[in-house]
């Protein structure tokens, strides 16, 4: 059981970050379901429709779903699957790459010009230190 500060703490952290992570998520410009997908290629390589649907804890058809709008827009390639002839893979196009790499900047861009116009230099040295933190945690 934890600590009643722990508690506190753990409380305080889940809101503030969930309040971070929506002001951030207003910077994107492509949907936030198709940009986890194209982030889960970018990070996993090629993958069938059902890995990705497994991957983001979706159902199949909500998958096949969004492959298709991102094939429209260009952002994803399919391929066949190289030992099994009834699957295919999808991949991130050269678009897709590069829309995702635009969305991260954007996202990375607005939170970079708070950091300097909201805190200190030493407020800055705190939140360095503090994401390392954050990735320990995240990671247990």
């Amino acid at each position: 059981m934890p600590t009643p500060e722990a508690a506190a703490i753990a409380a305080e952290l889940r809101t503030a970050m969930g309040k971070l992570t929506r002001r951030v998520k207003h910077e994107d410009s492509i949907p936030l379901g198709q940009a986890a997908v194209l982030g889960a290629l970018d990070r996993n390589g090629a993958m069938t429709t059902s890995d990705l649907a497994a991957d983001q804890r979706v159902r199949p058809q909500s998958m096949a779903r969004a492959v298709g709008l991102l094939m429209e827009q260009s952002l994803i390639t399919r391929r066949a699957h190289p030992t099994d002839g009834r699957k295919s893979l999808v991949e991130l196009s050269d678009a897709g790459r590069a829309a995702l790499e635009a969305e991260r900047g954007r996202r990375a861009g607005w939170l970079a010009q708070a950091i300097e116009a909201e805190l200190t230099d030493e407020e800055r040295a705190l939140l360095a230190r503090s994401a390392a933190l954050l990735e320990r945690l995240a990671t247990r």
